[in-house]
């Protein structure tokens, strides 16, 4: 009987983003594998140990911080996979997450919402919370806004992803004061869902009500950080659990005899999740804002666009016009959008079926929701569901 190929997975398994690339890995080995694995439980290594070395596997899934431990697994001559892909080393295949297609979700999300002033805060020396910044400045610029940045506090030293993340809490005072000096009501893209946290505590201790004057939004919808937060967190969800399965994928290839790819192998974010820290609206026309919250309190009822014109006293010919100035869109198709997000959330958060969903968000019958959904998100419910089911 064949041994199974030995393969060492080098990956950060304290927060979500690496146990979905390891749920994504398994799922891959439950239909191909078996592998004989190494794997280190916690954070990422600054070397490679010698037991490692001694085991003498025969691929390498990582991520791969330093150009130091890129080296020493390039030393090994073995087929690897980089899930970082901040350095290029030759012969070496990498993953990466496409952080301009994720600030552009998030800003269109505030956009939605009709947010005017906009903030970005991150971490200065983690490569994708620096990338996620510049993005979702120069995307909104391009629409005419600018954006306040906050100045991270330079790391001393030679420090990992996690030391600066983890230092970040001592920042939290002068996240707060730099929070004061800006205009009302915000929108604020966090670079990663840990930094949104200590924003959020910015807010606590200062005063600013979260979400009408500050709305925050992180990055990486770690369920178990995004709960803990107060308010829980919105965060855009990536797709670790694809990433890891794909990866595993190509180094299960790659032992074979295949060639890497030079260019890095992209994905973009998933979807938003929404949660209480961005659950508001931004509208100055006060007729405009008092619709969307009547239309948002009611929608499940099956509410119709003319009884939210008579509940704030125009007629409906005004209320359209002064949406689509107000929003870009109609009171129709708010009216969707907010039935559509509580159906996506009623889909990833729990097992009801389908019948009842439609019950729940105003729709008489699941057919049409089911016919709705899957022309304004591009995949059936049941599509929809099973990426999340995936990653738990």
């Amino acid at each position: 009987m064949l041994e199974p190929p030995r393969v060492a997975l080098l990956i950060q398994s304290s927060l979500e983003y690496g146990r979905g690339l390891l749920r994504g890995i398994g799922s891959y080995l439950q239909g191909h594998g078996p592998w004989a694995v190494f794997h280190r439980v916690g954070m990422m290594p600054e070397s490679l140990s010698p037991q490692l070395r001694k085991w003498q596997p025969q691929g390498i899934i990582g991520q791969f911080e330093t150009r130091n431990l890129l080296r020493q697994v390039q030393r090994l001559r073995i087929p690897t996979i980089d899930l970082f892909a901040l350095h290029s080393f030759r012969n070496i295949a990498r993953f990466a997450v496409d952080h301009a297609a994720v600030s552009q979700m998030a800003a269109n999300f505030f956009l939605e919402l009709g947010y005017q002033h906009f903030a970005y805060c991150g971490f200065q020396g983690v490569y994708y919370s620096e990338r996620r910044g510049t993005a979702f400045v120069e995307y909104l610029a391009e629409k005419g806004y600018s954006v306040d940045v906050y100045e991270a506090s330079s790391p001393r030293g030679s420090k990992s992803v996690f030391d600066i993340e983890s230092a970040g809490q001592f920042e939290i005072e002068r996240i707060g004061q730099w929070l004061g000096t800006l205009p009302k009501p915000l929108a604020l893209m966090a670079g990663t869902d840990v930094r949104a946290r200590q924003v959020l505590e910015a807010c606590r201790l200062f005063e600013f009500r979260v979400p009408k004057e500050v709305a925050v939004l992180g990055v990486g919808n770690d369920e178990v950080l995004c709960n803990l937060a107060d308010p829980p967190l919105t965060s855009v969800a990536l797709r670790p659990e694809t990433i890891g399965y794909e990866a595993a994928a190509l180094l299960d290839r790659l032992m074979h005899g295949a060639a890497p790819p030079v260019e890095p192998l992209v994905h973009g974010p998933l979807c938003i999740v929404p949660r209480q820290s961005t659950n508001s609206v931004a509208i100055a026309d006060p007729v405009v804002h008092e619709a969307v919250s009547f239309l948002r309190a009611h929608f499940a009822e099956g509410i119709s666009v003319a009884e939210v014109a008579r509940h704030v006293g125009v007629s409906r010919s005004t209320l359209q016009r002064r949406f689509v100035e107000a929003l870009g869109r109609s009171p129709r198709e708010e009216l969707i959008r907010t039935q559509l997000n509580r159906v996506e959330e009623l889909l990833r958060d729990t097992t009801l079926p389908l019948g009842k969903i439609a019950e729940r968000t105003g729709f008489n019958y699941p057919e049409c929701l089911m016919k709705l959904f899957k022309r304004k998100i591009g995949k059936t419910p049941t599509e929809y569901r099973e990426q999340f089911v995936k990653g738990r």
